[in-house]
């Protein structure tokens, strides 16, 4: 009985809509409208460093990135099966001219055209097609909670079209930047889950096409050891998916990154690609998402962390504090050297109160770097941690070359004591 008040206490102080007013990373305005929240420039720079991370790991992994538009026609979605299958989450279709155009509830439409568009080879196989792009949800106003759900969301997507021989190392390989991703962003998944489809109509036909779907994705799984749980009732209406859970800091699950297999899109679009013996086949659309939702990531990442990010994350890295006035120039110039490394800094000076109350007002900030008259005459730099550590005073090139390296290597620790 006596730890609840504590659980509750940690629950409320990492809660990421306090943390995200308190630290000014976003926030919402009922004449924007309820489930829109906008960022501002703390919370965007968080948002950018997290895009630029997936982007950078989607190209490494042979994936090509597009953009679509986040309108559709009507008719694209009755013919991917989404104003069937999921209409209650889409919103009521704009009238044009004779025409109707649908805010899109997800990307994979907009792809299955893309690929439509140009002939495609059996060589040109796994053609890997990215996108960090916008769609809607009609959620409704009682559900609606900080990033968790909102209504307009930015989701890092992508659709692998192959052969059905490699959907299981497709599927693999996606298991594996979800792994690699979550260790960079400090973060630990609750569980694996199998979403399989459940009773009702709410899923297209095809026994034949579920079961090879469910094939697949279990054998994967099983390759990659990953310990998961099967779940009936929560596969997506076209085709099981593993679901990567996540928990709040008060212990609700959501679903944060997914892989699905699909056969039911590619049919529905008549896609084709030309075998090795001349026909045309069907390809396999996979369909993967390594953090889901911008959103909903950052709103986990600032209830994780508790606002103090990963370094290379975290919307300032440098907070550059000279001791006194005579001190700004140095000041100023240390946080010029930052910048031209792509380092984010800020100067907070004496303007701002004693020594003692900048540094417990950077304290999440993951490099504290401290100018006083002996560093600013020696051309050295005296870094506080932000675990408190304090290191002795360095060249400040050799310390922003360390900081540097850190966070180009997306690390979560502070300081490497092997180079040290």
């Amino acid at each position: 009985m006596h730890h609840r008040p504590e659980r509750h206490d940690h629950a409320e102080a990492h809660d990421h809509r306090r943390l995200g007013r308190e630290l000014d990373l976003f926030d919402t305005d009922p004449l924007i409208g309820a489930g829109l929240p906008y960022w501002l420039p703390d919370g965007a720079a968080v948002r950018h460093a997290l895009e630029e991370y997936v982007r950078e790991a989607e190209r490494r992994a042979g994936y090509r990135h597009v953009h679509s538009p986040v309108l559709g026609k009507r008719e694209l979605y009755e013919t991917s099966g989404h104003w069937t299958h999921y209409g209650n989450d889409m919103y009521p279709p704009m009238d044009l001219g004779s025409e109707q155009v649908v805010l899109r509830p997800s990307l994979c439409p907009h792809h299955a055209v893309i690929y439509r568009s140009r002939p495609h080879s059996h060589r040109d196989l796994p053609l890997r097609m990215a996108e960090l792009g916008g769609m809607y949800r009609s959620e409704l106003s009682g559900t609606l909670g900080g990033l968790t759900r909102v209504r307009a969301i930015q989701l890092n997507d992508a659709h692998v079209f192959c052969t059905p021989d490699q959907v299981a190392e497709e599927v693999l390989a996606a298991l594996e930047m979800i792994v690699r991703a979550y260790e960079v962003l400090g973060i630990t998944p609750a569980r694996y889950r199998l979403s399989l489809p459940g009773p009702g109509g709410k899923y297209v036909s095809g026994p034949g096409l579920w079961k090879r779907s469910t094939a697949l994705l279990t054998e994967a799984l099983e390759r990659s050891g990953i310990v998961y749980e099967a779940a009936e009732g929560e596969a997506a209406f076209y085709g099981p998916k593993i679901d990567v859970q996540v928990a709040d800091v008060a212990g609700r699950e959501s679903t944060l990154s997914t892989v699905q297999v699909d056969f039911h899109q590619p049919e529905r679009f008549d896609l084709r690609y030309i075998g090795a013996d001349g026909a045309k086949h069907r390809p396999v659309m996979v369909h993967r998402s390594i953090i889901g939702s911008v959103e909903r990531a950052v709103a986990h990442l600032i209830e994780r962390h508790g606002g103090s990010f990963p370094a290379w994350l975290a919307p300032v890295q440098v907070a550059v504090l000279p001791v006194a006035d005579e001190h700004l120039p140095d000041a100023a110039a240390l946080a010029h050297r930052c910048t031209a490394l792509g380092l984010r800094a800020e100067v907070a000076g004496p303007e701002r109160g004693t020594l003692a109350a900048r540094i417990r007002g950077a304290r999440r900030i993951p490099y504290q770097a401290v100018i006083g008259t002996r560093e600013a005459a020696d051309g050295l730099v005296a870094l506080r941690l932000r675990d408190g550590r304090r290191l002795d005073p360095l060249p400040v090139g050799d310390a922003l070359a360390r900081i540097d390296a850190l966070v180009r290597a997306y690390r979560t620790t502070l300081w490497d004591e092997v180079a040290a």
